[in-house]
């Protein structure tokens, strides 16, 4: 509900309402166009990125701010997390199995060794960002997996190896949670889509820079210094990690009520908590009994974790690429099996980006992630099928990660579903995370185990059907948002109903008063 002002210069926002589709930050502007009837032009430029004709330039000033520090330097560590995962699948094809005796499931025992580790840190994780500084506990979980991927290089059985990818598990299990949450604290709907999505687009140019990394290191550091390609792999994977941990204790900048960023004014941190109370996305609270009791009360919490269950488990694990593992059966080069799969992660990061500006335009976020589900159940399909034209199965192949932009897409969709509850959406995102990876853990081993290879028959099956109960627990999210949404607005309308007839009261006893006076 809004009302118009009295005087044109007068600028009232909308009362915000905790939804994807209807928080737009409407405003009355200031002047009109009387030459286009009242209507400005929208620049093109729109269509791409923000367009906020009400903005001010101190918060556009902002939001720039946010951009160059917040957004570039969770990407950069979303980017090193994915480089040391994809690092495992390009080293085990290029020359790890062989030198560690990985012949049977040992690839998969890596992967679920660290989704082991990731599960059982993720909630704990997001319950201590509740209460320490992200600036403090982020960049320290980070420095420590950096260290331990270099662990990795001096690693003499694939039983050390499992070993070290646990922990790394539990160090990694703080990021991608706490990122999505700081990203929730300080952009507004119109905003959080394609943030979201450029960061989560960072991944795919990790596991870009990976294929071609592993393909230069093995020509040319293969056996220097005593060390196969594959040690040397994740050495470089930690030295580019380093400066960016450390970058991120000064960079990260916290939550609007509690930020000390050296880059952002006093003015900021005040715009930053009101941009926030304009959209109905609450602060930090003390988290105890009433709380949980609050959060687990509500669907969102069980609704929105089998969502991102069927999500995670969709494909097969991290370590495991079909791709690769197709190219090497039929007798590819080292470099060609490093490098023609990253044409895969390409794709990724282009529809990534393409869906978060088309959902972040038509704030319809349930439409656009079944784009992406589509897409990727097609590819399923197809390599289900597998004996088809050797043209489809390569266009297969390159767009079976077409389904990872909804991975982002729902993040987005879980922090404004939660957004007038802080708690609720740093629990909710946390949980969705790890009782995903719970069934990570084991739920790979059995759809694409490493002794399937290349045919993957079974998995690809268990994709396509995957894809299917994607499209429809989508459909579910979106019918219980909707019911939230109306209740909400609903509820809004009688208070400022209630808010009119108090004023009316008011006014009568007053004229009754002045009668009496005046009597």
């Amino acid at each position: 509900m809004s009302y118009f002002p009295d005087h044109p210069s007068e600028v009232t926002p909308l009362l915000a309402v905790n939804s994807d589709e209807t928080i737009k930050d409407i405003t009355l502007p200031k002047s009109r166009d009387s030459s286009h009837h009242g209507r400005t032009r929208t620049p093109w430029s729109s269509y791409l990125w923000d367009y906020d004709p009400g903005r001010s330039h101190e918060e556009h000033a902002f939001i720039q701010k946010l951009d160059t520090h917040l957004l570039v330097m969770l990407s950069f560590g979303y980017f090193i997390k994915n480089l040391n995962q994809t690092n495992i699948s390009n080293a085990f094809v290029s020359g790890m199995k062989e030198d560690l005796a990985m012949n049977g499931d040992q690839l998969n025992l890596v992967d679920t060794a660290f989704t082991v580790g990731y599960v059982i840190g993720q909630i704990p994780s997001q319950i201590i960002l509740t209460k320490v500084r992200p600036s403090i506990w982020v960049p320290s979980c980070e420095l420590t997996w950096a260290l331990l991927t270099l662990c990795i290089a001096f690693a003499k059985t694939s039983s050390q190896v499992i070993v070290i990818r646990f922990f790394v598990g539990l160090a990694e299990s703080t990021f991608y949670p706490a990122a999505h949450t700081i990203l929730g604290s300080w952009y507004k709907p119109s905003e959080l889509g394609k943030r979201a999505c450029v960061f989560h687009a960072s991944s795919a140019a990790g596991s870009i820079l990976s294929g071609y990394l592993q393909a230069g290191i093995y020509t040319g550091l293969n056996s220097r210094g005593g060390m196969a390609g594959w040690q040397w792999l994740f050495v470089i994977d930690a030295i580019i990690s380093f400066p960016i941990c450390l970058c991120g204790f000064f960079i990260i900048p916290d939550l609007p009520e509690n930020t000390k960023a050296f880059y952002l004014t006093e003015e900021d941190r005040d715009l930053a908590k009101e941009r926030m109370r304009s959209i109905g996305r609450a602060p930090r609270t003390k988290l105890g009994y009433s709380a949980l009791k609050r959060i687990f009360g509500r669907w969102h919490i069980y609704i929105l974790s089998i969502l991102y269950i069927i999500f995670v488990n969709i494909g097969p694990s991290s370590s495991v690429n079909p791709m690769s593992l197709w190219l090497k059966a039929n007798g590819a080069s080292i470099r060609k099996i490093n490098i023609i799969p990253t044409g895969v992660y390409a794709i990724q990061l282009i529809l990534t980006l393409t869906l978060a500006i088309l959902s972040d335009a038509i704030r319809q976020r349930a439409t656009v992630m079944t784009i992406a589900t589509l897409l990727g159940g097609l590819a399923a399909l197809s390599l289900a099928i597998w004996d088809i034209p050797d043209g489809l199965k390569w266009s297969a192949f390159f767009l079976f990660r077409a389904g990872v932009p909804y991975g982002p897409l729902s993040m987005t969709w879980a922090n404004e579903i939660c957004g007038a509850d802080a708690e609720e959406r740093a629990i909710v995102i946390g949980t969705m995370n790890s009782l995903a990876f719970a069934f990570h853990a084991w739920v790979p081993l059995l759809t694409y185990p490493q002794t399937d290879s290349p045919r993957f028959k079974k998995g690809f099956i268990f994709s396509t059907a995957a894809f299917g109960a994607q499209g429809i627990i989508t459909a579910i999210v979106a019918y219980l948002h909707k019911g939230d949404r109306k209740k909400k607005e609903v509820e809004n309308v009688r208070e400022i109903d209630a808010v009119a007839l108090d004023e009316e009261g008011a006014i009568a006893s007053g004229r009754c008063s002045s009668s009496r006076s005046i009597s």
